[in-house]
């Protein structure tokens, strides 16, 4: 059913990877010019592997477990891509890529976030089932 509460929390972790990652900034060069993600293809096939993730598990609503595995396959590839982030920002001092931090670190962060938000609730769900088919 696509009335869920975690139809709502998978739209917006899809909305977070695929829109934030082309407006805000991840880091600022040595040139003080602004990195995107759109410019990087790397980063963007990782936040945009991350949305598709995000909308394939919204319409599999009929089978939980796989929606709570993708879930959590998608909470694993936002967390290499925090870690891409952070050896990045960590790597400073030789002004290799990232001069300074920008705003657009955090989206992984907030898709986590919403991923954890939504995995709780197809548990949630799935306990419920669970639960009515013992009454049977």
């Amino acid at each position: 059913m696509l009335q869920r509460i975690q139809t709502i929390y998978l739209l917006l972790a899809a909305a977070v990877s695929a829109g934030l990652c082309l407006f805000l900034p991840y880091g600022i060069d040595k040139n003080d010019l602004e990195l995107f993600a759109k410019e990087d293809f790397f980063l963007l096939g990782m936040f945009m592997g991350s949305a598709i993730l995000s909308l394939i598990a919204i319409f599999l609503f009929k089978n939980r477990q796989l929606q709570f595995v993708l879930g959590r396959i998608n909470i694993l590839l936002n967390f290499i891509l925090l870690g891409v982030f952070v050896y990045w920002s960590l790597t400073v001092s030789g002004e290799t890529k990232v001069s300074e931090k920008g705003i657009g670190m955090i989206i992984p962060i907030i898709s986590i976030v919403l991923l954890v938000l939504a995995n709780k609730a197809i548990r949630k769900d799935e306990n419920l089932v669970k639960s009515v088919d013992r009454l049977r």
